[in-house]
């Protein structure tokens, strides 16, 4: 344990220690770090490599660089460490003056099997905190590979990811992983009010409007999101509709829902406070509700409303728009098309994560029953 957590007989700051793939960073992602974060005081949180997750799991989505700014941007981070270790050691807990690690209620192993956390679990350097239920990366990944299929419909979610990616997989439903296993996302009003500052603009303060999908939140959403706030103090992001952005992205869009949405962009830091299905146009009524200084757009292409008419028609009569480049091209249609360009590969890695998890699984069961 670290030495210098008493100061004046008091104990000092605690540090907690968090670390893994995050590769497509999403909400699920988010509220781990954010239960991380409530039982300390700071929160560092070492990220691997691509050559490591390659090693033990195969070829992440995204880059590391593109990993670690997208989790420099969740608003519950102190610190990210880059080039973690995959299996933690007290030696890294100690090198970063961390009291202890914290993990979710799922299993990660190595590629030999082996638990990445055995070394601290038995220093009882350990804490678990609850797994999100009904999002993971390979839930995701499996959306995204059934995305030319029946997944979206038009005013509503169908997801037919369990049953048809199980049989992908080649296994029943009934005996998959509960860790990599895909279902929808139930949202409540408590994790909403969890991932939210609650705090209202100041007076004076420079309120920014922006508005969009920001599905599958990116690392083009984030830095889009981080020129934004630039421009001022208070930043509102306004979410469109499931059937809203279907209309104008096409295809099976979007690939995550307008609750799973708002929960990723709450978590970025830059962000002040969502309007949960913000309408389409910017309205000289919505300007007026929000207070709005300046409405903001990036670089990617306008489609016009229904009517035909541009949808920032009013803050650009009025000169309260302007348009910002945040030197990232990524977009969620390129996110997919990696997925679908290495499509044997990442199903390859699920099957194979899966079947780890199912046999520890058994072998557990097996071990209790013995006993």
């Amino acid at each position: 344990m670290p030495e210098n957590k008493l100061q004046n007989g008091h104990k000092s700051q605690i540090r907690v220690w968090c670390d893994g793939c995050y590769d497509m960073v999403h909400f699920g992602h988010a509220n781990f770090l954010r239960q991380a974060k409530a039982l300390g005081d700071y929160l560092i949180v070492g990220v691997h490599t691509d050559e490591e997750i390659t090693k033990h799991k195969g070829p992440p989505v995204f880059t590391e660089e593109e990993r670690y700014k997208m989790v420099r941007g969740i608003k519950w981070v102190d610190e990210v460490v880059e080039g973690a270790p995959y299996v933690t050691t007290l030696d890294t807990l100690d090198k970063y003056d961390c009291d202890f690690c914290v993990h979710g209620d799922d299993i990660t192993m190595t590629a030999d099997g082996v638990d990445t956390y055995h070394l601290v679990k038995s220093a009882d350097r350990y804490r678990e905190v609850q797994r999100t239920a009904g999002v993971s990366t390979t839930d995701l990944v499996g959306r995204m590979l059934l995305l030319t299929r029946n997944h979206f419909k038009q005013g509503q979610y169908e997801y037919h990811v369990a049953k048809e990616h199980s049989s992908t997989m080649g296994q029943d439903s009934s005996a998959r992983s509960p860790y990599t296993g895909c279902s929808q996302f139930l949202p409540t009003t408590q994790k909403i009010i969890q991932f939210s500052d609650g705090k209202s603009p100041k007076p004076g303060d420079r309120i920014i409007y922006v508005a969009g999908a920001f599905d599958l939140f990116h690392v083009g959403h984030l830095e889009f999101l981080q020129k934004a706030r630039e421009q001022g103090n208070y930043l509102i992001v306004g979410l469109h509709t499931d059937p809203v952005v279907n209309r104008y992205k096409r295809s099976n869009f979007p690939i995550m829902n307008l609750h799973e949405r708002v929960l990723s962009v709450l978590a970025c830091k830059y962000v002040s406070e969502v309007v949960i299905g913000a309408p389409y146009t910017v309205t000289k009524d919505l300007m007026d509700h929000f207070k709005v200084d300046i409405v903001v757009h990036g670089k990617t292409p306008i489609m016009e409303d229904e009517n035909g008419e541009d949808p920032f028609k009013y803050p650009k009569e009025i000169g309260r728009f302007i348009t910002v480049d945040s030197g990232n091209d990524m977009t969620t249609e390129k996110i997919v098309e990696r997925i679908i360009r290495n499509r044997l590969e990442f199903e390859m890695r699920n099957t194979t994560k899966e079947q780890k998890e199912i046999e520890l699984i058994k072998a557990l069961e097996e071990h209790q029953i013995s006993v």
